[in-house]
């Protein structure tokens, strides 16, 4: 198994350019060998149920990531019941791979919200972070886990693009630019996603 990987996680619904960067930005300025890409079940801090059923947003994922040999779609936190807890997947993980190095990506927008997160100290110590910037949102982490968290800051060209604006451009019929992945755009079409 590789000696050191990224993981990406996230609803990814749908997934879009920003989380393809994201991956490669930490795949290539932290030297990862792999970068596991893991959609979620459900998530804890998420508001609403994601629109995409599951099974869509992992073969979305997977046409996503498809060209990028080091991205590797894992889908244990959709065979999982219940919330999908972070943290329970870092234990996972640090079983399965101890002696590698494991870093998890995330956006500036997660990082201001990250002592929210469950058992964030223990996650601290499973898991280094790596936090893509984007405009005006700060790259330091909340006071409370200053002390504990070890993060790398990524450089990479800004991307603006949200699922969000994505699920709305969709639904309205707009054109969704260069947002989205063709293949994702066309599998959307296909099976007629975010319609409704």
């Amino acid at each position: 198994m590789a000696a050191s990987f990224g993981i990406l996680g996230g609803t990814f619904d749908p997934p879009h350019a920003g989380h393809v960067a994201a991956a490669m930005a930490a795949w290539r300025q932290l030297n990862l060998d792999k970068v596991f890409i893991i959609p979620a079940g459900l998530a804890p801090l998420r508001a609403a149920l994601p629109l995409a059923p599951a099974e869509h947003r992992l073969a979305m994922a997977r046409l996503a990531f498809g060209q990028l040999p080091w991205a590797e779609i894992d889908d244990r936190e959709v065979r999982r019941q219940g919330i999908c807890w972070s943290v329970d997947t870092a234990r996972e993980l640090a079983r399965e791979f101890p002696e590698a190095r494991r870093v998890w990506i995330i956006g500036a927008d997660q990082l201001a919200r990250l002592d929210r997160w469950k058992q964030i100290e223990e996650l601290g110590r499973l898991v280094e972070f790596a936090v893509l910037a984007r405009d005006g949102i700060s790259t330091q982490p909340p006071p409370a886990i200053a002390s504990f968290i070890r993060l790398t800051v990524l450089k990479a060209s800004p991307i603006k693009v949200s699922s969000t604006a994505l699920r709305s451009a969709l639904l309205s019929g707009k054109p969704t630019g260069n947002g989205l992945p063709k293949v994702v755009r066309d599998y959307i079409d296909e099976h007629r996603l975010y319609r409704s």
